[in-house]
């Protein structure tokens, strides 16, 4: 044999080898990144879904004590942003050992558990609860604020959540900013 056909039946240089290495490690952090992006929208699936049953639950509570929630000055009605997620007049008269002296009281110590678990499961969590005309702009988005309550008593509630997130550029958003919106709104039928 010569050397001119040992120099064709030779492997892999190491050029070769390490052009190979290095598209394989962008696969890899594609992959990575994919993976990482995945995590992100998973937990902010998972948030959604708890906030959509806190929701639940509250208008639950409301429309069984529909009587006090279709009233306009109840405990229900609010906004509760974080760090100060606890209702103006707190109540724990549902606590074991205790009663509730009337349905006002029975909707305090409701509104007191539930924004404590809300605070406890939504980072940064932000509720608003109270009758609104219009609860979305002129694009169908959410709004925090509630336009033209009724002066009579509601035969509608609505429930806001929102909690601190990443957007889609990455950046943090409080719930609390001027630009946030809620990221659940429930609508609550209540016929007293």
């Amino acid at each position: 044999m010569n050397n001119h056909d040992l120099s064709r039946m030779g492997g892999f240089s190491l050029l070769e080898a390490l052009i190979a290495v290095v598209i394989l490690s962008f696969g890899l952090l594609g992959a990575l990144r994919q993976q990482a992006v995945s995590l992100k929208f998973t937990r902010d699936a998972r948030l959604q879904s708890v906030a959509v049953g806190f929701g639940r639950e509250l208008g639950e509570m409301m429309r069984t004590n529909a009587r006090i929630a279709a009233q306009t000055r109840n405990p229900y009605l609010g906004a509760f942003a974080d760090g100060s997620l606890t209702p103006e007049r707190a109540s724990g008269c549902l606590d074991s050992g205790q009663s509730c002296a009337a349905p006002a009281d029975v909707a305090s110590a409701q509104m007191t558990d539930w924004l404590a678990r809300v605070d406890d499961a939504l980072p940064g969590a932000r509720v608003t609860v109270c009758a609104d005309s219009s609860p979305y702009d002129e694009q169908g988005l959410p709004v925090w604020d509630c336009a033209g309550a009724p002066a009579a008593s509601p035969s509608a509630a609505y429930i806001k959540i929102g909690w601190t997130r990443q957007d889609t550029r990455g950046s943090i958003v409080a719930a609390s900013d001027a630009a946030a919106r809620p990221f659940v709104v429930f609508p609550v039928a209540l016929d007293p």
